[in-house]
């Protein structure tokens, strides 16, 4: 069995792609209001919002377990509307050597489509593959699209 491996999921969401790209580009910080169940803070550590580089620090809920990350942007391709985050520290690494996550945007007749793909290296055979973290990030898709779907709640204020 390989250490390396690569998950890959999408789902067909009503919100607009460009609302989906810029909240994970330069509105991380506004996830803890649309997904609070999963995700307590993201503050920004080096850099800025948006930037190739920047470092950001998550607090977040997994498996009902409270854990944090540091990750790092390190692909930013506005054309695509995609973004590569780098796990640099975190409760990750306790079962993984390297751990990638890349959001990709695409816009629908309707809606878009998100897909992620995450790319990693478990530090032995015996760690499970991160289904559960793909299935968090799809879960703060459809958060993300709940909010912005709701009638109260308008483009700008999460922009």
């Amino acid at each position: 069995m390989a250490l390396v491996g690569k998950l890959e999921a999408e789902v067909e969401i009503k919100a607009a792609a460009f609302v989906v790209y810029n909240i994970f580009k330069t509105q991380l910080h506004v996830l803890p209001n649309i997904s609070s169940d999963i995700v307590q803070k993201v503050e920004l550590q080096e850099g800025d919002w948006g930037t190739l580089g920047s470092v950001k620090n998550w607090d977040y809920t997994l498996d009902g377990k409270q854990l944090s990350i540091k990750e790092k942007v390190e692909v930013v391709d506005d054309d695509n509307k995609s973004i590569t985050f780098s796990i640099l520290d975190g409760a990750i690494l306790e079962h993984y050597k390297s751990f990638k996550a890349t959001i990709q945007v695409t816009d629908k007749e309707e809606g878009s489509l998100v897909k992620w793909t995450m790319d990693y290296e478990k530090l032995s055979e015996e760690i499970p593959h991160p289904h559960s973290y793909i299935d968090l990030a799809l879960n703060i898709v459809k958060d993300v699209e709940a909010h912005h779907l709701n009638p109260n709640t308008t483009v700008t204020n999460i922009l």
